[in-house]
């Protein structure tokens, strides 16, 4: 008997563009994230330094993230920084979310960074409860309105 496929993250190409683009959060998740489409020419200006990544479950796109990974960068809060987390509205609280961000440790780790920062608009809604759980903790800064938050890479 086959498994079947595990969730995965995967390069944005010509081939899964159209997939990624049809990753929708819910209408009431607007204010916090920016659409993918957003993210992805945001992504092409930043080429040197963004990672996007389309999350796929089988041949099902659930979801989109996207990391600035820059070493260069003076502010060590933007040296490794989660852009983009966008789980499609049908796919939310499936544990997606936590494997995309344990997708952007493996590989902060895998280039051999030890902090990576997330930075979230609070407020009802906001992704800052789910980020906590995953272990990253406040840096008490705030920048244009986003609460930073970091994680310690063992």
């Amino acid at each position: 008997m086959t498994e079947p496929p595990a969730p995965r993250l995967v390069e944005i190409t010509p081939d899964n563009v159209d997939a990624a683009l049809g990753v929708r959060v819910r209408d009431d998740q607007h204010r916090f994230v920016a659409s993918v489409e957003r993210s992805l020419a945001q992504a092409y200006a930043a080429r040197d330094t963004a990672w996007p990544r389309l999350l796929m479950d089988g041949d099902e796109a659930v979801g989109f993230v996207m990391v600035g990974f820059d070493p260069e960068e003076e502010d060590p809060d933007f040296r490794a920084e989660i852009w983009r987390l966008n789980i499609g509205e049908g796919h939310q609280g499936r544990g997606y979310g936590r494997f995309a961000v344990q997708g952007v440790l493996t590989e902060a780790r895998d280039r051999g960074i030890s902090r990576v920062t997330v930075s979230w608009v609070p407020g009802e809604g906001s992704p800052e409860d789910f980020y906590l759980a995953l272990g990253f903790r406040r840096t008490g800064r705030v920048n244009d309105g986003e609460v930073i938050g970091e994680l310690f890479l063992d």
